[in-house]
């Protein structure tokens, strides 16, 4: 029996978001697990012995939204303290109380995206995404890496993020120009499969125009990609949850 052509397409489609939602999953526990690991300290500095916050939805799916759960007997005073101390963690959404509280605004974002331009070049630092001589297609043995840089950005969606590629200056630099350009197109477009949003990323190339300080312009180490957290669109501050009336 012949399978109409456009049911398997729509069959295609399905399968590719299933396994895209698979992996960005995958890519989030690393977030979620850092998230946690920040709210810990910020939990413990607000006074709130006792209290959890979990990154994680009743699915099991990670989330940058935590549900704060904890000590029953702490005064409203300390919890209002843990919740806005959570808040303020980079990275962290809305802060919720598991036994239910009055919902209120939280002042403006307790946050700036800057912290992932830095977490991101953390990552960069020790490590280059590497393409195939000569092509913008990304090694197999760089993808992890990729995978990493979009965690790394997904705390700061709403915000412009600009991708630069660069060459060395060896060949022509016409040919660095385009080389570049396909290359920073190449990690947009790995990045949009990897669930960041298309209209927050710029990508351009500068061919050799910028090698790294002190270094040869014709040394292989200027083949590289940049990011730059340069905008932020102005969102409204997500909700906090804070101890009222019970």
């Amino acid at each position: 029996m012949l399978v109409r052509p456009h049911i398997a397409i729509l069959a295609g489609a399905l399968l590719t978001a299933i396994v895209a939602l698979i992996g960005a999953e995958r890519n989030d526990t690393p977030m979620a697990e850092e998230l946690s690991a920040r709210a810990a300290v910020a939990i413990a500095e607000a006074g709130g012995k006792g209290v959890t916050a979990r990154f994680y939805a009743y699915a099991g799916s990670p989330t940058r939204h935590p549900l704060l759960s904890g000590d029953a007997e702490l005064d409203e005073t300390t919890r209002d303290r843990v919740a806005k101390a959570v808040a303020a963690v980079p990275g962290v959404g809305g802060v919720h109380w598991a036994d239910g509280t009055m919902r209120v605004q939280s002042a403006k974002a307790g946050f700036t995206p800057l912290h992932c331009q830095e977490d991101v070049e953390a990552l960069l630092r020790a490590r280059t995404i590497r393409f195939e001589e000569s092509s913008s297609d990304i090694e197999i043995g760089s993808r992890e890496l990729v995978n990493e840089v979009a965690a790394a950005l997904r705390p700061c969606l709403g915000s412009i993020i600009a991708i630069t590629g660069h060459t060395d200056s060896s060949g022509p630099e016409p040919g660095n120009l385009a080389l570049s350009r396909d290359r920073a197109d190449a990690i947009r477009r790995a990045l949009i499969n990897r669930g960041i949003p298309a209209d927050g990323l710029r990508a351009t190339g500068v061919g050799s125009s910028q090698p790294v300080e002190g270094l040869d312009p014709t040394d292989p180490a200027n083949r590289r990609i940049e990011f730059s957290v340069i905008a932020t669109v102005p969102l409204e501050p997500t909700p906090v949850d804070t101890p009222g009336p019970r």
